[in-house]
């Protein structure tokens, strides 16, 4: 199944190393061991290795050697999203550069608090989207609705060094209570923020064409979305060279109760964002069901 276990690869040492790095040399001398850590993944995860070779050469029409080369390129530009999201959390946004395409849109949502969807997707860097919202919700009024299924390890030290939240999180529980929490904020007329791209075994999915294969999205950001009488919005934070990032911000077309057409609109802009971007693309698993059949 086109699913995705929550977790991520790593130790709390290496972070810790990444960190020390960060602070004591400088974000770039960490980026430097990632050559070590991307050849790893690339030497000996054969699974993710399968699923990230088959985007590049099937989905994208990569040739075979340049598709090998490209899940190594991945590795290590994933592992630079991840330098860059420890970097920013633990006070050093100011190494970084930022620019924001269609952030007007947003700001006028908040102005008018009436409520709001927001969609993204796991390309680029969306987990630094709050320090880009931090800057501009000064009510809190934005709710990103994610996954806590990290190592606990991990996660704890992570949060020993960040500094503090400056949006509200959802954290999508088995007990379904974020079901109840997403209603709550909406009914507050505040913005909920959604990733589209990877769902959990029992939950339910839709399914919809991206980069010519067909896929399973989670079916719930799309329902609600489609459901309320809000606008939508779909926001992508992608890495540029030299330390630079690039929020998207774009409107969607909204037909009440049409949730296989704001799907559609979805893989529609994920798909023009990728081409843009290939290399960041980090949906590491059978997102297509298809690896198996790769020759």
């Amino acid at each position: 199944m086109s699913q995705w276990d929550g977790k991520s690869k790593g130790t709390v040492i290496g972070y810790k190393i990444f960190v020390f790095l960060i602070k004591k040399v400088g974000i770039k001398s960490a980026y430097f061991i990632l050559y070590f850590v991307a050849s790893y993944y690339f030497l000996f995860l054969k699974k993710s290795n399968a699923s990230i070779f088959y985007y590049f050469h099937k989905r994208l029409g990569y040739s075979y050697f340049k598709s090998k080369k490209m899940v190594f390129k991945s590795y290590y530009t994933f592992g630079q999203t991840i330098i860059d999201k420890i970097a920013i959390s633990a006070g050093m946004k100011d190494k970084f550069t930022y620019e924001h395409d269609g952030g007007e849109k947003i700001i006028k949502l908040l102005k008018e608090k009436k409520g709001g969807v927001l969609i993204s997707a796991h390309i680029g860097n969306f987990e630094i989207a709050e320090h880009f919202f931090g800057e501009i919700d000064v009510d809190l009024q934005i709710n990103l609705v994610t996954t806590d299924l990290e190592h606990s390890e991990i996660k704890n030290y992570l949060e020993s060094i960040a500094q503090k939240p400056k949006i509200k999180f959802i954290i999508i529980g088995e007990d379904m209570s974020h079901v109840f929490e997403i209603n709550a904020a909406l009914a507050r007329n505040e913005l909920v923020c959604f990733t589209g791209d990877r769902y959990f075994e029992g939950v339910k999915s839709m399914s919809e064409e991206l980069l010519g294969e067909n896929a399973n999205f989670p079916a719930g950001p799309f329902l609600i979305a489609s459901r309320l009488k809000v606008p939508v919005v779909f926001v992508y934070v992608m890495k540029e060279p030299n330390l630079h990032y690039h929020l998207y911000t774009r409107e969607a077309i909204v037909k009440h109760r049409d949730e296989k057409g704001l799907l559609k609109a979805y893989t529609e802009s994920v798909e023009s964002m990728v081409k843009k971007y290939p290399l960041q693309w980090f949906n590491y698993f059978d997102f297509w069901k298809q690896t198996h059949n790769q020759k």
